[in-house]
């Protein structure tokens, strides 16, 4: 896969394919399921090519919303279905709604492995 980049008015979704990690950017505030079709096809593409290791790397995300909250965890449940994936999750302590909302992946996926510094 090529790195893809996916640009909004305040955000940018970025596909790493030499460390499979998908970075976010600013602040995600779209409207709903069809807004967020881009970033979650981009997301299920990296998904598809069952990487070893998938990272979403949100340290940078400053805000999101809750249609993009629900797009996240959609994600995260989708990746129970690739046994052979090991998800990671990195957010930023510095992002104050990243402390509490990033613990709930947990719940959806157990083998999640979420890193907040």
């Amino acid at each position: 896969m090529a790195t893809q980049e996916i640009k909004g008015e305040d955000y940018i979704v970025e596909f790493d394919p030499d460390s499979f990690s998908v970075n976010f950017q600013g602040e995600l505030s779209l409207g709903g399921p069809t807004d967020y079709a881009p970033i979650t096809n981009l997301l299920n593409e990296v998904a598809e090519s069952e990487p070893e290791t998938m990272t979403l790397d949100l340290r940078k995300l400053e805000f999101v919303n809750s249609s993009g909250i629900s797009m996240l965890s959609k994600f995260v449940l989708s990746m129970r279905k690739k046994k052979g994936v090991q998800l990671v999750v990195l957010g930023s302590n510095d992002m104050p709604w990243q402390g509490k909302s990033l613990k709930n992946l947990e719940k959806l996926l157990p083998g999640l492995k979420l890193e907040i510094e």
